[in-house]
């Protein structure tokens, strides 16, 4: 029979960028993840920071050969999407690179300030406040600004939010605003129109209302983000037309208007067979954003994106050790790991979310169809079934066996809440970071170490 390394090459073709398989064990982007496991134990969070600026550098590329190709006249913003991962590791290796932020909180500008304080980031730092925002959000936003952020861009989720920024911002120059589009849900949702935004058919009317004699703003940014994500679908390519076309409309009638900010939504890799061509994405949105405009003899907009998942999900995993197999039908097998999908990777749970699974050890060795169990007592509690297929296969063998999910670091460590309380008391898991040397070494560091029974206790009130 087949080894298991047999079998996946067969299946999906493997190697494959970022895995390798040295001397039947399993490596990550060169980490040596049996060494992790053995420093670290199981189950372990790791977060492999270089990944993080080189999906942004990607994305930047990608942009900016597009412009160049099509002669585009505007510019491109890369802005990271904070609430994908808040850690000060994430965001902080995210802003080596040139970038800007996106927020959707009021407690993302304390962050920000927290940053400019420590000389990481500077007051001239594009910030793009998205979300319908509290009295404190907005009361941040203004105060921010007041302290001489010159680049906060607060973006219009409702009508009633310009209100408290007309009665208190007062400012030498005018401050920018962005509107956000509601846009049109996919055609199988339950609703017809995103619960964000502003209506398309109001965006005009209430600045003609509101803001055009306004002195102390002028609206610079059109903002709109598509449920389903960058896609090459017809509803993507409609939903798109339909937003430029309204920025060519507005942009006649207000000649502060110079920014379109195309949302998130870029896929990461979540699957072995994951064939998505960026490339082609980002030359056709480019392109198609210029024949628009140029149909509306409109100058061009400069370009904002706000990836979040794109620029974290690939750089982080989670390794689990096999605690048992139980053999409870004719046709079902389980492993029990020593950890749970709820707790850990709550999209699995709650999304039905996929990710690159692979076992660490034990290559060589035959396979068999497995399902996936996590040791708290819920039912739901499982993953069997792969991106690729219906099922999941791991190596045969008796000997002691590790796995490992791959590509998770975009919200499973704020969804499953760190430091919390956790389905069924499950401590969270030790967390490594990763960083490369200039010698090409690595250095590991303990990021968070597995909560113990103590804190469990005392954040429970027993203590």
């Amino acid at each position: 029979m087949q080894s298991y390394q047999e079998f996946l090459d067969l299946s999906v073709g493997f190697p494959q960028d970022g895995f390798e398989i040295i001397d039947d064990e399993l490596y990550f982007h060169d980490l040596n993840l049996m060494e992790m496991i053995e420093t670290y134990g199981t189950p372990l969070r790791f977060t492999y920071l270089p990944i993080v600026s080189k999906k942004i550098q990607q994305a930047k590329i990608l942009f900016q050969t597009a412009i160049l190709k099509h002669n585009y006249r505007g510019s491109y913003k890369y802005c990271y999407c904070t609430k994908s991962s808040h850690f000060k590791h994430i965001v902080e290796e995210a802003l080596k690179n040139e970038i800007h932020l996106e927020t959707s909180s009021a407690f993302d500008m304390p962050m920000i300030d927290s940053l400019e304080r420590q000389g990481t980031v500077t007051k001239d730092i594009t910030v793009i406040c998205n979300g319908f925002k509290t009295y404190q959000y907005k009361q941040y936003i203004i105060d921010m600004i007041h302290d001489g952020y010159t680049n906060i861009i607060p973006v219009l989720d409702n009508k009633e939010e310009f209100n408290l920024y007309d009665d208190e911002i007062e400012l030498e120059a005018p401050c920018a605003l962005g509107i956000r589009i509601a846009s049109e849900e996919q055609p199988d949702s339950q609703f017809y129109t995103s619960r964000l935004g502003i209506r398309q058919e109001d965006v005009i009317d209430f600045y003609n209302n509101k803001i055009v004699d306004n002195p102390n703003f002028k609206v610079k940014l059109l903002h709109f983000f598509i449920n389903s994500g960058i896609s090459d679908t017809p509803y993507y390519w409609n939903e798109l037309e339909k937003y430029v076309t309204l920025y060519c409309k507005f942009k006649k009638i207000n000649p502060d208007l110079d920014t379109l900010d195309i949302g998130g939504g870029m896929p990461f890799k979540d699957s072995l067979v994951h064939d998505f061509d960026y490339e082609y994405m980002v030359n056709e949105i480019v392109n198609r954003i210029k024949q628009i405009c140029a149909h509306h003899e409109v100058m061009e907009p400069d370009i904002i994106t706000e990836f979040g998942k794109y620029t974290v999900a690939e750089a982080s995993g989670i390794l689990y050790k096999v605690l048992g197999r139980k053999q409870q039908n004719d046709r079902e097998k389980w492993f029990m790991i020593d950890g749970s999908f709820i707790t850990n990777l709550p999209d699995v749970w709650a999304l039905n979310q996929k990710y690159i699974l692979l076992p660490i050890n034990n290559w060589d060795s035959e396979y068999e169809r497995v399902n996936l169990g996590g040791i708290t007592c819920d039912g739901q509690d499982y993953y069997n079934q792969e991106a690729h297929m219906n099922s999941v296969f791991m190596p045969k063998t008796r000997k002691v066996q590790y796995l490992g999910f791959f590509h998770t670091g975009a919200y499973q460590d704020v969804l499953s809440g760190y430091g919390g309380i956790h389905h069924c008391l499950l401590p969270s898991p030790k967390h490594v970071l990763v960083r490369r040397n200039r010698d090409e070494t690595f250095n590991y560091e303990v990021f968070g170490e597995e909560q113990n029974s103590k804190q469990v206790m005392k954040l429970l009130g027993y203590q």
